[in-house]
């Protein structure tokens, strides 16, 4: 969604339309159907030996050139003889960590020549004496083939639930464009040369609101069928727009810390793009969302619950005049209900459960993307989502943040000033309405 108005909030706006199914998903669905039975969800049973779950999490885009309302960021130009020093905040903790890097947009061989995870001290410092080298089968660097990703070996790193953490890749030759991860509520600092174990991060003077080639860090814990990834994927909504820098406010944020003082043995990875769509893609919001289920969810490690909260972008689209958002067709609800579907089906083929998060209300946006055409549209998609038990459990973002005296309207002290996005209090309140147990 986009706001002309309200140019501050600009980039917490951005949203999409839909098209037809995918045949990739569908095939997808139906070879993984042939060894689960459709709509089964099973109770995972215990591995031997550790286990490795998604502790922090990026679903990845193509390089774009930064904008007014989305600051600037450097995917287009990539990098070359400098260091990308990156912050996260893992949501378990665990005896080892790893991570995961992504050259899914790449078109040349990426050569990564060193990387060192540590515990952040805060900006771009890093606790002394944590920083830790990794290895790629035995060998400080690796060359990663375009389209691919690659996973790290598993770093001498302890981590505790909720603790941040830096990740420092260096660069000694060229990458060209870089797969990133456009809108951030987090940091990430690059420095001139390799200063890949420097603590006081003062080398480190340029800096920007996107995550570079990482899409994952994950850590080993003890084998239990109460342990896993729980997987928010979405939109805006997932993604966090509206949440402070470096506050760490996002619903899946405050849902990751009710785990951690449940103590239950969770991981929440965030699989959110801001303006991304069922089944469109858009030149600066990501492939559409059936086309990135197979590498932003089940691809991932120990995961056991998705949460998929998407269809609020492919009702605001035609309503958008926003070049990068490219096709923008008006759409059923029909068209999104089969697509739900398709990625219901997706899920329970790998023994995922799945939980479909309600729209949320749209009729307070602050820039051109409600329309009565689309909320009538709104309200049909969200009672299948409530009442079809085609998922297998529900969280009501819509009656989470509605406005009592008129549903269509979210609370007015649960939105960012855009008038949709969730704030602080919207996002508790979202997280709130999760039943852990569903999980």
């Amino acid at each position: 969604m986009r706001s002309a108005t309200f140019r501050p909030w600009q980039r917490a706006g951005r949203r999409g339309g839909l098209a037809a199914a995918t045949a990739v998903l569908t095939t997808l669905v139906v070879a993984a159907a042939a060894t689960a039975r459709e709509g089964a969800w099973r109770e995972p049973r215990a591995a031997e030996g550790p286990v490795w779950t998604g502790a922090w999490g990026a679903a990845v885009q193509r390089p774009v050139e930064g904008s007014e309302d989305w600051g600037t960021n450097w995917s287009r130009q990539g990098f070359a003889d400098q260091s990308v020093r990156q912050v996260v905040r893992v949501a378990t903790g665990g005896s080892t960590l790893r991570i995961r890097l992504s050259h899914a947009y790449g078109t040349t061989p990426l050569r990564i020549t060193a990387a060192v995870v540590g515990r952040s001290a805060g900006d771009a410092q890093v606790w002394p004496g944590t920083a830790r080298k990794l290895t790629f089968g035995g060998s400080p660097g690796t060359t990663v083939a375009p389209g691919r990703e690659i996973v790290s070996d598993a770093g001498a790193l302890s981590t505790s639930p909720l603790e941040k953490v830096t990740v420092t890749l260096y660069f000694a030759d060229r990458t060209g464009p870089a797969t990133f991860h456009r809108f951030t509520t987090a940091t990430s600092y690059r420095a001139s040369g390799r200063h890949l174990t420097d603590a006081d991060g003062g080398a480190f003077t340029a800096s920007t609101n996107a995550w570079y080639f990482l899409s994952g860090v994950e850590v080993s814990g003890p084998p239990s069928p109460r342990r896993g990834t729980v997987v928010a994927f979405g939109d805006s909504l997932v993604d966090g727009t509206g949440a402070p820098p470096g506050a760490d406010t996002r619903f899946t944020d405050k849902l990751a810390e009710r785990l951690a003082a449940d103590r239950r043995p969770l991981d929440v990875v965030n699989a959110g793009i801001s303006g991304n769509r069922l089944l469109n893609d858009s030149p600066c919001y990501g492939d559409k969302a059936t086309d990135r289920f197979r590498r932003d969810v089940l691809d991932r490690p120990g995961v056991r619950t998705v949460i998929v909260g998407l269809g609020g972008n492919d009702l605001a689209a035609p309503e958008l005049d926003d070049p990068c958002m490219g096709s923008a067709p008006v759409v059923t609800a029909h068209q999104i209900i089969s697509a739900h579907k398709d990625l219901i089906r997706a899920a329970h083929a790998r023994g995922i459960k799945a939980v479909g998060a309600t729209i949320l209300p749209m009729k307070g946006a602050l820039f051109p993307a409600y329309s009565e055409r689309g909320e009538r549209t709104r309200n049909a998609v969200n009672r299948w989502i409530r009442t079809s038990g085609a998922y297998d459990s529900v969280l009501d973002v819509d009656r989470a943040l509605a406005n009592p005296a008129d549903p269509a309207l979210p609370r007015p002290g649960y939105v960012h000033p855009d008038g949709v996005h969730p704030n602080e209090a919207g996002s508790h309140a979202i997280a709130s309405a999760m039943n852990l147990d569903a999980l």
